[in-house]
Order: structure tokens, then C-alpha cells, then sequence
């Protein structure tokens, strides 16, 4: 055994050890951005409900309206904040029963566990604005009571327990005023919730003028919420309704044409490969998750403190340029040690690491976006049943998801939607799918390294669902033999991710 294989041996030992492994095995303690997004959605729909339309024309956008949020849409979202607390809930005594068994908790642990039981707090809040909105106003001074029990036994002087105190104080009767009331509302509820907290506030003060600008501003913010709606709403089940469609078209061509098919083109047909097991394990240890590690960790953090500059002081706009900076590094030392890897059996055999723009790359990409969409969002459902929103998500999204500012959107677009497909596709389709069609025929070799690919992201939760869209990838890869195509369609993929964040999260 060559010193070399030695050091590649116990550097993948190291990683699965030190890195892999515990990076999974912590996201399984993290909630899931989905359950977020659903909460997103539904403040919209709370926004959307308040749209009265232009005038005259109040007939239409009622059936508009309804079309989109439904029958019954305060029980609904009701339901969905109470589903969202009893998951809390659930997590939590799931956290606590594992702090127990622990000698002493972790700070990751603790962090959990604060923050389940400031989220159970928050959504209480707000259910007792539900309950207040549809006539039960004992019953939602009861739910705030319990907020302000809960944060007294814990002796917190949390804002979540000032809030509660103000909204008993105006559901109850007599109304109570507390001092702040106005600027407590503002700082600690968001969209529908500050709205009708608000004008509870006004009504009781009898502030008429502050009322009727309040009602015009959520006029406006309703007729947006519509929009939003109808965007993040129709645009995917338009496009799953055509990824269907097009399913069964593919599969009864199969069926019909065989070998002959889009599906069986280029199905058997696997690249020469001069390299063996030892330079796929160099380029992905050394290369890819040892340069995580040593720019993330190391070469960032050093320089960064060099410069004088504080991370917990940099707005979204800085942390996004952050992000960008990191991935370019990250990407550029994988791309390097990959080119030093295969440097000495160029020229490469034909076919490989192929870019073809006078291709029917365009085709294949669309095409494989379209296929992918119910693929991807049936076995998102299925994921979400095994998770029970924890294990996890690309930090990334939530950022996107706080992202308000254009600029920054566009920082998050750049790294989201150009950086990450271009050295992704070059890495896990271009190098580490043809090279395992050595060892295993083209579908076995497809799947693995979809299911390399989703480890690659360090969330449990994403596993099943990236080596979804990771199989897509590879089928649209090695029938197109174009890495335009998957480029292309992950662009695509991530685009619509990016745009759907950035419309949920301006919700409010």
C-alpha cells in the first residue's frame, strides 16, 4: 500500500468520522425551511383574505379571492399554526428527553430547545389572535395567559410575554391600554397578525384617522398578497401538471419505441474512464470536503479576523456577499485539485466534460425541469411524513427566505443559480458519474452519484429529495451527453427555489 492511499484512507476515515457523519447526524435536531414556507404561505393567505378589490368591481375580486384562499381561510391557517405548535411540541420533548441523557447539554442542544420554546410562544400569540378574530375571546385570553405563565415559571422577561400582556389587555373587558402598546405590537407580530392587533389598538383608542390609514395600507398589502398568491400557487401546479403529462409520455414512448426512445438513448453507453477508485476518492475527499473544510473553517475565518471585520455584525447584504465568497473559494480549490487529479492522462478519452452549445441542451434541461417538478415534489411529501419537519436545511435558504433587499437577492441568485450548477454539474455529473461507469453500469452509476450529491448538502432531510433530482440530472446528462443540460436545468431549479423564497418571505 502506496503512502499515499494511506493518507486518502485516513482522510476519508477523518471526514466521515469528524465531519460527514456529525454534520448529518446535527441537522437531524434542525427544523426543516418547508415547515416555514408553509407558515409563509399561509400568512399571505391571512393577507389575502382582508383584499376587498377596486370599487365596483367588489363581486369579482371576491370570486378571485375565494378561488385562491378558499372556504373557511382563517380555520384553515388556524389549523396550520396549531399543527406547526403541536410539531413544536412534539420536537421539543423530543430535544428535552435527550438532554437528559446527556451528562451535559450541548450548545447546539440548548439552542434547539430555546428556540422550540420561543417558536410555541410566538405561535400562541398568534393563535389567540385567531380565536379572537372569530368571537372567542375568552378562549384566546386563555391561550395568552398560558404564554405569560410559561414565561413566568422560567422567570423570562420575555417580549413574547410583554405581547401577550398587551393583546389580553385589549381582548379583555374593559379593554386595558399598557404603556408601548403600539411599538410592542410592531416589533414583536408580523403581516395579518400586527394588522388586526393594530386595529384592535386604534378601535379601542378611537384613533380614527391611524385606523383608516392602517386599513388602506393592508388594502394594498392584500391586493400584492393576491398576486403572490396566484404566482406561487399556479406557476407549480401548472408546471406539475405538464411534468405529468410529460412523464407519461416518455414512459409510454419507452414502452412503445424501446431501445429507440428519449428515455434508452445513450442508456448502455458508458465513457472510457483511465482512472481508477483512488482518483474519484482523491478528488471528493481531498478536493471537495477537505476544501469545505479548510476554506470554511480556516482560510475565511483567519482572513476575515485579519481584516478586522465581525460576521455577527454584517447585514444580509454582506452576509450573502459572504456566502458568495466562500462557495467561489470553495469551488475554485475543488476545480483545481480535480484538474491536478486527471492532468496526467490528458487528452481525456471522447464524451468527457463535454460543452456543446450547438446542442439540444436547451431541450434536454427544460424538459428535465418540467419531469422533475412532480418527481421531486411527491417525494418531498413522502420526506416530510419521515421528518416530521426536523432534519435540516441549506443555510442558504433561509437566508433567501429573510431576503428583502434586491441587492442581496441578487448576490443569493448569482451563487444560487450560476456558481453552484456550473461547479456541482462539473463535479458530480462532468467527473464522478462517468468515471463510476468503470465499476457499475449507467443507472447504478446514476444513482450513486445522486445519492453522493445529496450527502454533499449535510441535511438529512434533503437526502431523499436531492437524490430525486440528482437521478434526473443523470439521466438528462447521460442522454444528452451535454453538461450544458444539466446546468441548465439546475439553474432552472434553483432559480424557481430563489424566486418562490423571495416572494414568500416579502409576505409581509
Amino acid at each position: 500500500m502506496t503512502l499515499k492511499r494511506i493518507i486518502l484512507g485516513f482522510l476519508t476515515v477523518f471526514l466521515l468520522v469528524f465531519f460527514i457523519g456529525p454534520s448529518l447526524l446535527g441537522s437531524w435536531q434542525q427544523p426543516q425551511i418547508q415547515s416555514r414556507l408553509e407558515l409563509y404561505q399561509t400568512n399571505l393567505l391571512l393577507h389575502a383574505t382582508e383584499w376587498q378589490g377596486e370599487p365596483g368591481e367588489e363581486a369579482n375580486s371576491k370570486s378571485l379571492r375565494d378561488a385562491l384562499i378558499g372556504i373557511e381561510p382563517l380555520k384553515n391557517a388556524q389549523k396550520q399554526y396549531q399543527e406547526a405548535k403541536e410539531q413544536a411540541e412534539t420536537n421539543l420533548a423530543k430535544a428535552k428527553a435527550q438532554a437528559e441523557l446527556l451528562p451535559a447539554k450541548t450548545e447546539q442542544l440548548e439552542t434547539t430547545i430555546t428556540q422550540l420554546q420561543d417558536f410555541i410562544n410566538q405561535v400562541d400569540l398568534r393563535l389567540g389572535i385567531f380565536q379572537a378574530k372569530q368571537g372567542e375571546s375568552e378562549i384566546a385570553i386563555q391561550t395568552w395567559q398560558s404564554v405569560i405563565k410559561r414565561l413566568e415559571a422560567k422567570n423570562s422577561n420575555s417580549q413574547s410575554g410583554k405581547t401577550a400582556e398587551i393583546l389580553l389587555g385589549l381582548w379583555n373587558q374593559p379593554a386595558q391600554i399598557l404603556p408601548s402598546s403600539e411599538a410592542t405590537i410592531k416589533k414583536s407580530l408580523d403581516g395579518w397578525f400586527r394588522y388586526q392587533a393594530l386595529s384592535q389598538l386604534y378601535t379601542t383608542q378611537q384613533r380614527e384617522e391611524a385606523l383608516s390609514q392602517l386599513k388602506a395600507a393592508e388594502q394594498e398589502i392584500a391586493e400584492q398578497a393576491v398576486l403572490k398568491l396566484a404566482i406561487v400557487g399556479a406557476v407549480p401546479t401548472i408546471g406539475f401538471l405538464i411534468g405529468v403529462g410529460l412523464l407519461l409520455f416518455l414512459l409510454i414512448q419507452r414502452a412503445i419505441k424501446g431501445k429507440d426512445s428519449l428515455l434508452a438513448r445513450n442508456g448502455d453507453l458508458s465513457w472510457s474512464t483511465p482512472w481508477d477508485g483512488e482518483t474519484i476518492l482523491q478528488v471528493f475527499v481531498a478536493g471537495f470536503f477537505l476544501m469545505q473544510i479548510l476554506v470554511s473553517v480556516l482560510v475565511l475565518p483567519i482572513t476575515l479576523k485579519l481584516l478586522g471585520l465581525d460576521t455577527t455584525n454584517f447585514d444580509l447584504r454582506s452576509k450573502a456577499f459572504l456566502v458568495f465568497v466562500n462557495y467561489l473559494l470553495v469551488a475554485a480549490a475543488a476545480l483545481l485539485v480535480l484538474y491536478g487529479s486527471i492532468k496526467s492522462f490528458l487528452p481525456l478519452p471522447e464524451g468527457w466534460f463535454r460543452f456543446k452549445i450547438l446542442d439540444k441542451w436547451l431541450f434536454w434541461g427544460f424538459g428535465g425541469y418540467l419531469a422533475a417538478l412532480p418527481l421531486v415534489i411527491l417525494i418531498s411529501l413522502i420526506n416530510q411524513r419521515i421528518w416530521q419537519g426536523q432534519g435540516g436545511s441549506n443555510p442558504l435558504l433561509s437566508l433567501a427566505l429573510e431576503t428583502k433587499d434586491l441587492v442581496a437577492l441578487g448576490i443569493f441568485f448569482v451563487t444560487a443559480a450560476i456558481a453552484a450548477p456550473i461547479f456541482e454539474e462539473i463535479l458530480f455529473r462532468g467527473f464522478l458519474l462517468p468515471s463510476l461507469t468503470r465499476y457499475l453500469p449507467v443507472w447504478g452509476a446514476i444513482i450513486t452519484s445522486s445519492l453522493i450529491f445529496a450527502i454533499a448538502h449535510l441535511s438529512l432531510s434533503e437526502v431523499l429529495p436531492l437524490t430525486t433530482l440528482g437521478i434526473v440530472l443523470g439521466v438528462v446528462y447521460t442522454r444528452s451527453r451535454n453538461l450544458l443540460a444539466p446546468i441548465f436545468l439546475h439553474s432552472l431549479w434553483n432559480s424557481g427555489t430563489l424566486i418562490s423564497l423571495f416572494i414568500l418571505g416579502s409576505g409581509g
